[in-house]
C-alpha cells in the first residue's frame, strides 16, 4: 500500500493556527502523510504577526532536496513565501523535482490586515510560481492585487479575474469568496472548461484564523490521494466549513482564533 504525501513549503505561525502547522493539521486530518519547508519564522498570535524571520533561501533548497530526494511526494501546497529569493528557490525546487500537483495560495496579507510578502516580489509571484502552479487559491483582495486590479465586486468580475489570472499560465484558479458578504460564501473554481461556483452558508464566528492556508492544504491532500481537480476542491471546501463551524468548541486566544481541523475526531 502507498502512503499518500503532501509536502507543505510555507511560514510557520507559532500560535499554530495557520501556516506550517495548519497544514500539518490538514493533511493529518485527511489521512496524508504531511512533510514541511519552512520559509519563515513568525511571530504570531490570534491577534497578529509581530515579527517574520526569513529562512535564508540556500537553506529553502536544503530542504526541498531533503523531502524530495527521499519521499514520494504526490502534491505540494505553497503559502508564505515572504520574499524574492525564496521564490526563486522555491521555483528551482520545482524544475527540478517536476512534483505532479502544485496548490499555490498567494499568501499576500494575514487576516490581521498584516503584510506577509514583499511587494518586489509580486511579480516574481505572477512569472515564477503561478506557471508551475496546477491551481491558485487568492481570496477576493489577492486576485485583485494580481491583476492590479479594483476587487471584484460580482460574479461577472470574478469570473472575468479568474480568466485573466489563467493567463498567466496555470490550469486552474480557486477565487475564494469569504470576503464577500450575503448568506453564503462562494468559491469560484475557473478553468479552461469553465466556471463553478461552490456555495456554502457563510458561518458567524469570528474564528477563522487559518481558514485560507487549510483550504489549500486540504485541496493538496485530496490531489495526493487520487482525486481529480474539482472533487478535491469540492471536498476541501465541504471539509473547511465542517471545521469553521465547529470552531466556536474551541476557547484559544484572544483574537481570531483557530479552525478546528480535528472536528471529526473529538
Amino acid at each position: 500500500m502507498t502512503t499518500p504525501i503532501a509536502l507543505t513549503i510555507a511560514g510557520s505561525d507559532s500560535s499554530g493556527g495557520a501556516g506550517i502547522q495548519a497544514d500539518l493539521k490538514s493533511f493529518a486530518a485527511l489521512g496524508v502523510y504531511g512533510a514541511s519547508v519552512i520559509t519563515a519564522l513568525t511571530a504570531q498570535n490570534t491577534r497578529g504577526v509581530t515579527g517574520i524571520h526569513q529562512v535564508p533561501a540556500d537553506f529553502v533548497t536544503a530542504q526541498i532536496d531533503a523531502v524530495f530526494s527521499d519521499l514520494a511526494v504526490d502534491a505540494v501546497k505553497i503559502g508564505m513565501v515572504a520574499q524574492l529569493a525564496t521564490i526563486d528557490v522555491i521555483a528551482a525546487g520545482l524544475e527540478r523535482w517536476q512534483p505532479k500537483h502544485v496548490v499555490l495560495d498567494p499568501v499576500m496579507v494575514a487576516t490581521s490586515g498584516d503584510r506577509l510578502l514583499a511587494a518586489d516580489a509580486v511579480e516574481a509571484l505572477r512569472t515564477k510560481l503561478i506557471p508551475r502552479a496546477s491551481l491558485i487559491t487568492p481570496n477576493l483582495p489577492e486576485a485583485a492585487a494580481l491583476l492590479d486590479e479594483p476587487v471584484a465586486a460580482s460574479e461577472a468580475q470574478i469570473e472575468g479575474q479568474g480568466r485573466r489570472l489563467l493567463a498567466m499560465g496555470c490550469p486552474a484558479v480557486l477565487i475564494k469568496g469569504g470576503h464577500g458578504q450575503g448568506a453564503e460564501s462562494t468559491d469560484y473554481l475557473v478553468t479552461g472548461n469553465g466556471t463553478v461556483a461552490l456555495a456554502a452558508p457563510r458561518i458567524a464566528t469570528q474564528n477563522t484564523h487559518g481558514t485560507g492556508c487549510s483550504l489549500s492544504s486540504a485541496i493538496a491532500a485530496g490531489l495526493a490521494k487520487g482525486e481529480d481537480m474539482e472533487t478535491a476542491v469540492r471536498n476541501a471546501k465541504a471539509w473547511v466549513s465542517a471545521a469553521i463551524s465547529a470552531a466556536d468548541r474551541f476557547s484559544v486566544g484572544l483574537g481570531h482564533g483557530p479552525i478546528h481541523h480535528f472536528h471529526r475526531f473529538y
